[in-house]
């Protein structure tokens, strides 16, 4: 099946590869010339696991193309996706300037047939306003569905092929079956509905697992109040099965691309028609305040910060990708230097992306060691494979205080402890043993 693909950003370019190797032709437009010369050359712009091995691969297969001017790259039966961004306006709200321009530039080439595909996460009602755009623009009103993406930064190819679900949004059978046809072979389960449900879908999603996040936070401090242990706790509940266990990592909060922008996006949803969402508004505010936690640990130990040397580990907002937006690192980083620590950084993919973010004082470090060394403590910001393996006393030799405030509890207390290392983790403090399930 002819396939287009409009914007090269994370989901387009995950989605237009992942659609081309299960055997579909794949053009993916964006207007970056520099960007789409990179691509030809089979170079991704973003880190994501196997996604540069997936889009050569195709490229010598001949399924996947990319593109600058859309003429070149429609034809008659073409599916067209819509992948550009949404990002956050000043009051919250998504932004949907390039979904706009978007049906401007395909307006001239659509048809009666022409089923055009929603990929981006867009506020209830965008499909429709994007169905009103094209057909003002050229008189002809194209199918619409909307197809929301589900995946995880750090594991986006891996949710492609082995996802929960594929939501297709329409509300026209044609379309719903030329829709079941391309993701048939994914083998992953098919969830129809109408159009405004699958836009709703996406952000219900998201606000769901910003709102569980938020929630184990919630008891991680009162876990540390009452001399209660997170890890336990999160196990315990999670074993029922109606809570789950996933999403239930106490730590120093959400970040990325998604969660932040997703649940103001709702927010301000609710607003625009005078309504609130008090709950949400509680997940946002307990969210937005919770990378202090590793900062109120730290100076608990080092009760003045002044000129001492403080390792980042982690700038990431998440093992695996290289985005930084909405990284707590960012903000940990800030107030560090603000209480006149000198602070140095390490992450293993991110420090290209780190490195226009952050102040020019910070140094960023590309090898774990050279950031650790002469520290006077180290804060554990992204759970890096790197960084949960790191040998313990080695940390403890190059560091001038053997100090680690771990935000993401991904470090073994009882290693740390054997090992002479000062360690404070997150709701878990006065415990000498990790929770074990027999």
């Amino acid at each position: 099946m002819n396939i287009v693909v409009i914007g090269t950003g994370y989901v387009g370019l995950v989605t237009g590869t992942a659609l081309a190797e299960v055997g579909h032709l794949v053009t993916c437009v964006d207007l970056d010339a520099e960007k789409v010369a990179r691509l030809r050359n089979g170079k991704s712009p973003i880190y994501e696991p196997r996604l540069e091995e997936l889009i050569r691969h195709n490229i010598l297969k001949g399924r996947l193309a990319f593109e600058t001017e859309l003429e070149s790259a429609v034809k008659e039966d073409s599916v067209i996706f819509i992948a550009v961004g949404t990002p956050q306006s000043a009051d919250g709200a998504a932004n949907l300037d390039y979904i706009l321009a978007a049906a401007c530039d395909i307006a001239p080439f659509v048809r009666e047939e022409t089923i055009v595909v929603t990929k981006s996460t867009v506020p209830v009602g965008t499909n429709d306003l994007v169905a009103d755009t094209i057909a003002l623009a050229c008189g002809t009103r194209p199918m619409m569905v909307s197809n929301p993406e589900f995946l995880r930064e750090g594991s986006a190819v891996h949710d492609t092929f082995y996802g929960d679900r594929i939501v297709i949004g329409t509300e026209h059978e044609k379309a719903a079956s030329v829709m079941r046809a391309i993701f048939e072979p994914f083998t992953v389960p098919i969830f129809e509905t109408d159009i405004r449900s699958a836009e709703m879908i996406k952000y219900a999603a998201n606000a769901f697992l910003a709102t569980k996040i938020s929630f184990i936070n919630e008891m991680a401090n009162v876990c540390e109040w009452k001399n209660a242990d997170i890890e336990a706790v999160s196990i315990g509940i999670g074993m029922d099965k109606r809570i789950g266990s996933q999403f239930l990592q106490a730590g120093i909060g959400y970040g990325g691309s998604c969660f932040p922008k997703d649940t103001k996006a709702l927010i301000a949803m609710a607003r625009a028609e005078g309504k609130n969402l008090p709950l949400l508004d509680t997940v946002e505010a307990v969210n937005a305040v919770r990378y202090e936690k590793v900062l109120e640990q730290l100076l608990t130990i080092h009760h003045d910060l002044s000129g001492k040397k403080i390792a980042v580990l982690g700038l990431a907002f998440k093992p695996n990708t290289d985005d930084m937006r909405d990284a707590p690192s960012i903000k940990i980083i800030a107030k560090l230097l603000d209480a006149g620590a000198r602070v140095v950084a390490y992450d293993p993919v991110a420090t290209k992306e780190a490195r226009p973010l952050l102040p020019g004082s910070v140094a960023l470090h590309d090898e774990i060691e050279s950031a650790l060394f002469d520290a006077e403590a180290a804060i554990i910001v992204t759970e890096w494979y790197e960084v949960k393996q790191l040998d313990l006393m080695a940390l403890k030799t190059a560091m001038r205080v053997p100090v680690v405030i771990d935000g993401r509890n991904c470090m073994d207390q009882n290693q740390m402890k054997e090992a002479g290392i000062i360690y404070r983790s997150i709701g878990r403090n006065n415990h000498d043993r990790i929770p074990v399930l027999r």
